[in-house]
C-alpha cells in the first residue's frame, strides 16, 4: 500500500525485481536533473513529482519511492484509478501470466481501460462511497458509461464541471502519446482526483437541463443587464433599452443579484456571465437549487440565454487532477504506444458521452 510520510509526500514500496527497479529507473530517467529531452520534460507534467527513494532507519533494506501526494490539496478528495491500454501484460510476460491477466478482464482489449477502484464523497450524506476492482471488472460495454459516471456524482447532482475538466486533462495526455515514440506503457493507470466538497466551485451552467437541480452562481450580465431578485416579481420583462430584468419567486429569495457590468466589444451583442471570484480565481459561490417548478413565464428561456453564453474557459476551473501512475511495466520503444492511445481515446469518448447525456 501507499504510506504517508510526515513531510506530506507518499511512499510507495519498491516491488520485487524486475518490476521495482524498472519503475525506479523510469522515474530516475524522467526526473534526471540533466534531462534535456523535451518529450520527457513534458511528461513530468502528467506524473506525480518524484523525490528519489527513501528507507526507514529501522529497515534500511526496505526501499520506497518518494512521490508527490496528489490528493494533499483537497479537502474531500474523490479518487479513481483507471488502468489504461488494451493489454495489462507486457511483451515479456509468460503465457501463464498473459492468460491470468486476460481472464481478469476479457474486455480489456475491446474497451481499452479498466476501473481499478474509486472513492467518492457524497455531500448529501457526508460520507464516502468506495468501489473496488471487482466493481470495475463487472462493467460491460453497455454499463461502463453509467459505471464511471458514479465517480462524478456528488449525491446531489452529476459534477459536469469535473467531467469537462477531466476530459481536457486526458486530452493533453493523449496529445503527448500521439507525439512520442520512445516509451510503451503496460498496466499503467490514470489517477483522477477532484474536490468532493464544493462550497466553492464552478458549475457548467451551459449544461442546465430541466430535469436536474442546478446551483446558480453569483455573476454578472454583460451589456448593463440587471437580474435582481424580489419575493413578488415572477416574470422576466425587457427594459426600455430592450435589456432583461427579472427576479424569481419567494423560494429563491437567496438568489444572488447580478450586477451591472460594462460589456467588452467582443461580447457586446450577447449575454454572458462573468464570474465573481471568491476565495480563489474562477470560483463561484453556489446558491440555491433551481428546478423546473421554480421557473415560470419567460424566465426559463431568458435564463438559458445567459447559461449558454458562459465562457468556455470555465470548464478548466474545476479543481481536478489527472496523473499517470504505476510504471513497473514501461519499456523503450520506437513506435507509438497504440494500445495506450486506444484506451485514452475510448475513455475520452465515454467521458464525453457522460457530459453530453
Amino acid at each position: 500500500g501507499i504510506l504517508q510520510h510526515p513531510d506530506g509526500t507518499v511512499l510507495k514500496q519498491l516491488q520485487p525485481p524486475p518490476r521495482g527497479p524498472r519503475e525506479q529507473e523510469f522515474y530516475n530517467k524522467v526526473y534526471d536533473s540533466d534531462c534535456c529531452d523535451s518529450i520527457l520534460l513534458e511528461l513530468r507534467e502528467y506524473l506525480p513529482k518524484y523525490f528519489g527513494v527513501w528507507s526507514p532507519p529501522t529497515a534500511p533494506n526496505d526501499t520506497y519511492l518518494k512521490l508527490e501526494d496528489v490528493t494533499r490539496k483537497f479537502n474531500k478528495p474523490c479518487i479513481m484509478d483507471v488502468k489504461i491500454g488494451q493489454k495489462s501484460y507486457d511483451p515479456y510476460a509468460s503465457a501463464e501470466k498473459i492468460q491470468q491477466q486476460v481472464s481478469k478482464y476479457p474486455l480489456m482489449e475491446e474497451i481499452g481501460f479498466l476501473v481499478l477502484g474509486m472513492r467518492v464523497y457524497h455531500m448529501s450524506s457526508d460520507s464516502y462511497e468506495t468501489q473496488n476492482q471487482h466493481y470495475g471488472r463487472s462493467l460491460t460495454k453497455e454499463t461502463v458509461k453509467d459505471g464511471i459516471s458514479k465517480f462524478f456524482h456528488s449525491g446531489y447532482c452529476l459534477r459536469k464541471d469535473v467531467v469537462a475538466a477531466s476530459i481536457q486533462k486526458v486530452e493533453k495526455i493523449l496529445e503527448w502519446f500521439e507525439g512520442q515514440t520512445q516509451l510503451n506503457f503496460y498496466a499503467s493507470s490514470l489517477l483522477f482526483v477532484y474536490e468532493g466538497s464544493y462550497q466553492v466551485t464552478t458549475m457548467r451552467l451551459s449544461d442546465v437541463t430541466l430535469a436536474e437541480k442546478r446551483r446558480v452562481p453569483k455573476g454578472l450580465l454583460s451589456g448593463g443587464d440587471v437580474l435582481e431578485y424580489n419575493n413578488n416579481i415572477h416574470v422576466l420583462k425587457p427594459t426600455e433599452n430592450g435589456k432583461i430584468e427579472a427576479s424569481v419567486s419567494k423560494d429563491l429569495s437567496k438568489f444572488y443579484a447580478l450586477h451591472k457590468k460594462a460589456c467588452s466589444k467582443r461580447h457586446h451583442s450577447q449575454l454572458s456571465l462573468k464570474v465573481e471570484n471568491s476565495e480563489q480565481d474562477n470560483a463561484w459561490k453556489t446558491s440555491t437549487c433551481i428546478t423546473q417548478e421554480h421557473l415560470n413565464g419567460n424566465v426559463l428561456p431568458q435564463l438559458e440565454k445567459v447559461f449558454y453564453h458562459v465562457p468556455a474557459e470555465t470548464k478548466e476551473s474545476a479543481n481536478v487532477e489527472v496523473r499517470m501512475i504505476d510504471f513497473a511495466h514501461v519499456f523503450p520503444s520506437n513506435t507509438k504506444d497504440e494500445g495506450y492511445i486506444y484506451g485514452l481515446k475510448n475513455l475520452i469518448t465515454v467521458l464525453q458521452n457522460i457530459l453530453d447525456n
